[in-house]
């Protein structure tokens, strides 16, 4: 189903779900009297309405910066993985040979095996690790002769640990649910709370009084399935894409 459609389709029942309580309270319930409580209800929908902004705006602008970090981290690990490659091609013997084919083996196991899984949120196995590992071993062993090829030596080894580093950040904001239980319960029921208490406000004729409720639904439910789409920066609406490991396997020359 298309994001867009799913989209609609919370922020409809929402809207829908809204105005059928709001003609409900009003055409079952006593009106009389409701207008002198509109200043304390008022009060506490503001107060209500104001908290509920507030975690509403930190869960997404947090939810938001992890996917930016989670972006940035796929290119930092897989242009970290190309200069691996390119350092160990100054060492001397079969190494340069042996770290190409072993990162280029490694990008296929992140793109074939391993995001799949991350896009459903799965806890990732696999040689992954193994083949950082081999890669790893691969450039200690290889002999380095003069100066240079210690610096090159010690370069490979470096951007390795960034690749370690920015793979273990993948793998992990892949796993975690970037919203907790708890945090979607108090989401949910403060924004069940914000829509049910303007029917205690008393005065609004029926028709306006349903826009209103039925506007306040679609756009809490909105932001809702916003914070959904963005948990997993890996699949839904903020999906990221194994695109930076493809352009690494070009760059190795193993497309």
């Amino acid at each position: 189903m298309s994001i867009y459609l799913n989209g609609l389709i919370w922020v409809l029942s929402a809207s829908v779900a809204a105005a059928v309580i709001g003609y409900l309270v009003r055409r079952l319930g006593q009106d009389e009297g409701w207008p002198s409580n509109n200043d304390a209800a008022g009060q506490v929908f503001t107060i209500v309405s104001g908290l509920q902004a507030v975690v509403l705006a930190f869960v997404l602008v947090t939810l938001f910066d992890t996917v930016a970090d989670a972006r940035e981290g796929v290119y930092r690990e897989a242009q970290a993985l190309v200069s691996v490659s390119w350092a160990a091609e100054s060492l001397p013997g079969a190494t340069g040979d042996e770290a190409r084919e072993l990162s280029a083996q490694y990008v296929r196991t992140v793109i074939g095996g391993e995001w799949p899984v991350m896009q459903q949120s799965g806890q990732v196995d696999g040689p992954g690790w193994a083949q950082l590992d081999q890669l790893r071993a691969t450039v200690l062993e290889a002999p380095a002769d003069g100066e240079f090829q210690e610096g090159r030596k010690t370069e490979a080894i470096t951007q390795l640990g960034q690749v370690y580093q920015e793979r273990h950040e993948r793998l992990t904001r892949a796993f975690d649910r970037g919203v907790v239980a708890v945090v979607w319960f108090v989401l949910i029921l403060g924004s069940v709370v914000c829509v049910l208490l303007p029917n205690l406000f008393g005065g609004t004729r029926l028709f306006p009084h349903i826009v209103l409720v039925s506007t306040l639904a679609g756009a809490l439910a909105l932001l809702l399935f916003a914070i959904f789409q963005l948990q997993n920066p890996f699949s839904g609406g903020a999906r990221i894409g194994p695109d930076a490991f493809r352009w690494a396997l070009e760059r190795l020359g193993r497309s």
